[in-house]
């Protein structure tokens, strides 16, 4: 691990002001960045401690039924949080999909969202990883955003409030990340010094509570990122699903928004039927970027299969295995 300095700011202005310097990472559980010192992948000069700045970690509900979730909130916290479980139940379930409980315990709001995308180096057939991307990727970049949460996120229409130089911005979750075309790799578009303050979860998104899910494929059932990810909402009324969200993690830079496939669903009667031809448009323009085809046919039938359990509905309870598909005990519809 290389050397550095390290601070403490008092205040979110003192941080801004000493991130804004060349070299300066923030610290905060280091759940993601301190590994990647330990490997050599990040080496800042000075690291900014903002895990003592007052007010980062309050979850506030909103005039508009909505969520404000202070970057500095643990993930256990948001995930066993009432509000997030009655209004946003897929979001607990993601949380509670990720890591492992002691990883929850110290992980944030701000530094889930913040993980850098990854790229495995070696493990998949003819030398060539199994896990890159299948959506959106380029020859200079074929990384995964690793994170669960992100997904349902992404599906609700999340936005974050940022502090900077120049003041307080916000901004919706799905442009925080940027894939350059033709060279570069996969990061996020903050500017030097940006501190990731708060996430937004709309008041209409509770709208989807009583029939929300998340599903996860991964190699094992605890402490693995996700192969492919799917986070399904829908609105249904009167048998006919009113609105739907869809969203897929583990095939892109990002969490991928699936916004055709919520297109076609609008209007339709929900059966298997409709939630397969969602799922094909969702993948549509997915293609292999070395030996992991296998990953389009998977995230297909995650797909499909998070779409066919929100539509029986979110369970009373929290699944034992939340986000697995081996878990066959679903319980009675929460939201009735």
């Amino acid at each position: 691990m290389n050397r550095f300095d390290y601070l403490r700011p008092a205040s979110v202005e003192e941080a801004v002001r000493a991130a804004a310097a060349p070299g300066a990472a923030y610290l905060a559980g280091g759940t993601n960045l301190l590994d990647l010192m330990k490997v050599g992948v990040a080496t800042p000069e000075v690291l900014i401690d903002v895990t003592r700045l007052p007010g980062l970690d309050a979850i506030e509900d909103q005039p508009d039924g909505g969520l404000r979730i202070g970057a500095m909130a643990r993930n256990s916290d948001v995930a066993r949080h009432a509000s997030v479980l009655s209004r946003f139940p897929a979001v607990a379930e993601a949380l509670l999909s990720g890591a492992s409980a002691q990883l929850r315990n110290a992980a944030t709001v701000g530094g889930n969202i913040l993980q850098r995308p990854r790229a495995a180096l070696s493990g998949g057939l003819a030398g060539e990883p199994r896990e890159h991307a299948v959506l959106g990727w380029t020859e200079s970049c074929r990384s995964v955003h690793p994170s669960d949460f992100c997904v349902p996120l992404a599906a609700l229409g999340a936005a974050v409030e940022i502090a900077g130089p120049g003041g307080t911005r916000r901004a919706a979750l799905s442009d925080l990340f940027a894939l350059p075309e033709g060279a570069g790799e996969a990061a996020p578009t903050l500017a030097p010094g940006e501190l990731l303050t708060a996430l937004f979860l709309p008041g209409e998104a509770a709208a989807f509570a009583g029939n929300a899910r998340y599903v996860k494929l991964r190699e094992r059932t605890s402490f693995a990122f996700a192969l492919v990810s799917a986070a399904a909402a829908l609105r249904i009324e009167g048998g006919t699903i009113a609105e739907a969200r869809l969203a897929l993690g583990g095939v892109a830079h990002k969490a991928w928004r699936a916004e055709a496939a919520e297109a076609l669903l609008a209007g339709a009667a929900p059966t298997a039927a409709i939630f397969g031809e969602a799922a094909a448009l969702a993948l549509a323009d997915a293609r292999p970027s070395g030996e992991n085809a296998f990953k389009i046919e998977l995230a297909r039938r995650t797909a499909a299969r998070a779409l066919a359990l929100a539509a029986a509905g979110t369970p009373a309870r929290m699944p034992a295995l939340p986000a697995s598909p081996f878990d066959a005990e679903y319980g009675a519809p929460a939201h009735v």
